[in-house]
């Protein structure tokens, strides 16, 4: 199992990022969350499989279509086995 925190900045909001970023994590088998921040950014928090999460993060380096993704800060944090499924805030 792993965990990634990550903060993604560009336009990531009004483009269905969160939206889109629910379905890939269902897709993955990947719990946990993504929320608007205040900032215009987004942030989301992510627990799977070593490879679903790695998949899961090339993905959020580009979004869904209408999204343009400048930048991707990538934490590793330890596993919480918190979450159930993922949910948008």
């Amino acid at each position: 199992m792993n965990r990634v925190h990550l903060h993604a900045s560009g336009r990531v909001q009004g483009v269905f990022f969160r939206v889109s970023t629910r379905q890939k994590a269902k897709e993955l088998n990947i719990s946990g969350y993504v929320q608007n921040l205040s900032d215009g950014s987004v942030e989301i928090v992510a627990e799977g499989g070593d490879q679903e999460i790695e998949a899961f993060v090339r993905w959020c380096r580009e979004g869904p279509p209408k999204a343009d993704v400048l930048s991707l800060q990538i934490q590793s944090e330890p596993v919480s086995n918190r979450f159930n499924g993922f949910n948008i805030r």
